[in-house]
């Protein structure tokens, strides 16, 4: 049999030797640094890689490719087709629209009554100018009588002075002769008398006949003065006639009556807009460009208007000098054969051609380029991605723009709207 206190006595003495712990607590600090330095190693690793490219439907991008060669430059520009010659016809009366008698789209020549107004004010206007012409006509005749009434007694007068002034005469060139002879034979104070009756007619006959003189000329002044307010008076009848024949509104020009903005019993003011007369035959386009695109158009040069069915080639004749609503408003003369889709008011598009460049790099002109800037751009690297290059772009036409640098012929770049993806430098083009 085992000793029990021989067995107590071991174990109590092996449980009173230390133990030594310093190895295990330097493998446990081991492994801990060793994962620190594991941990901090994973995070910088994934702190630098860079984010997973998005991915984008091919089908859902613009893309064009880089090419060399002859590019054209135009700017483009809203515009409507306008009549060359047009007449506006106004009211030269005001006047209640009673009948209209021509409706718009219709040819008509410059006699066809287009409007019926009436105005009762203005045919007694014309009546009155009437009486007074009467009126006036009448005192001339009145007038010629008078004044030649007047010369007729003035005339008479002049005469029987004259009459009486020979007799004088003769009787005092007696007295004289007798006087002469024998002064004893005429008495003294007979002979003073005939001298003085002749002197005194004499000056009676001149003061006559001077009258006469005036009387002549002041008629003739008081007949054209006369005259003169009767013309003034049938330029008046004359005019208010006018009045009552700008009633029946006429065209004065043949062509088309492309307006006519009233109503049966619409009162029309004097001045005001009765209807609008074109020609169709003869259009040409009013095309409004952006006033940033227009420095570089001239005179002569050539312009291609879209009317959405046809292309009319024209020519530029006319820049206006002012700027209107931020755009620049120039004419296209457009030649005389014009298709039938041409009609006045018609909106087109117009395009002017304002520079050829030979021997140029360049390409579809992007949603986000402007001329002369420098953008990012997506081009394709041939394994279904695109990445993001600098490009700098130069001169720029309607649908194209001169690429100066970053960009070859022959690369594939996107020109949609990419600025969604702006934080990334590649993308994945799906279905590519």
């Amino acid at each position: 049999m085992d000793n029990p206190s021989g067995r107590e006595s071991i174990l109590k003495k092996h449980m009173d030797i230390p133990r030594d712990q310093k190895p295990r607590t330097r493998k446990r600090i081991i492994q801990w640094s060793v994962a620190v330095i594991a941990l901090v190693g994973i995070t910088g690793v994934l702190r630098n890689l860079k984010p997973a490219a998005p991915s984008v439907d091919a089908a859902t991008v613009w893309m064009d490719t880089v090419q060399h060669g002859t590019m054209i430059r135009q700017v483009r520009g809203p515009g409507t087709l306008v009549p060359e010659q047009m007449r506006w016809v106004t009211a030269l009366t005001a006047g209640r629209v009673e009948q209209i008698m021509i409706l718009p789209g219709t040819e008509i020549e410059a006699n066809t009554v287009i409007i019926r107004m009436s105005n009762p004010d203005v045919a007694v206007q014309l009546l009155q100018a009437q009486q007074q012409l009467s009126s006036a006509e009448g005192t001339l005749i009145q007038l010629r009588s008078t004044l030649e009434t007047q010369r007729l007694t003035q005339a008479g007068l002049v005469a029987q002075i004259r009459t009486q002034y020979r007799n004088a005469l003769r009787e005092h060139q007696t007295n004289q002769r007798l006087y002469d002879i024998n002064p004893e034979l005429v008495a003294g104070t007979e002979f003073a008398r005939s001298r003085d009756q002749v002197v005194e007619l004499e000056e009676r006959l001149d003061l006559e006949e001077e009258r006469l003189a005036v009387q002549e000329a002041s008629r003739e002044e008081q007949i054209v003065a006369q005259r003169v307010q009767i013309d003034r008076l049938r330029d008046i009848v004359e005019f208010n006639q006018d009045r009552v024949r700008s009633l029946e509104v006429t065209a004065g020009v043949p062509g088309v009556l492309a307006e006519l903005p009233l109503d049966e019993g619409q009162w029309v003011q004097s001045g005001g807009t009765l209807a609008r007369v074109v020609q169709p035959g003869r259009l040409k386009a009013e095309i409004r460009i952006p006033q940033t695109q227009a420095q570089d158009i001239a005179v002569g040069q050539r312009a291609y208007i879209d009317t959405r069915n046809d292309t009319i080639i024209g020519t530029v004749v006319r820049i206006d000098p002012s700027v209107q609503q931020g755009t620049v408003t120039i004419d296209v003369a457009l030649p005389a054969n014009l298709p039938r889709s041409a009609r006045p008011d018609l909106s087109v598009d117009g395009n002017v051609v304002i520079q050829r460049l030979d021997d140029v790099t360049y390409v579809g002109r992007p949603a986000f380029g402007q001329a002369n800037q420098r953008v990012g751009m997506f081009r394709l690297t041939g394994d279904g991605f695109a990445e993001r290059v600098s490009v700098l772009f130069g001169a720029s036409s309607v649908n194209e723009i001169v690429v100066r640098e970053g960009l070859k012929p022959g690369d594939i770049v996107i020109l949609s709207d990419m600025s969604q993806w702006d934080r990334f430098d590649r993308v994945k083009l799906k279905g590519r």
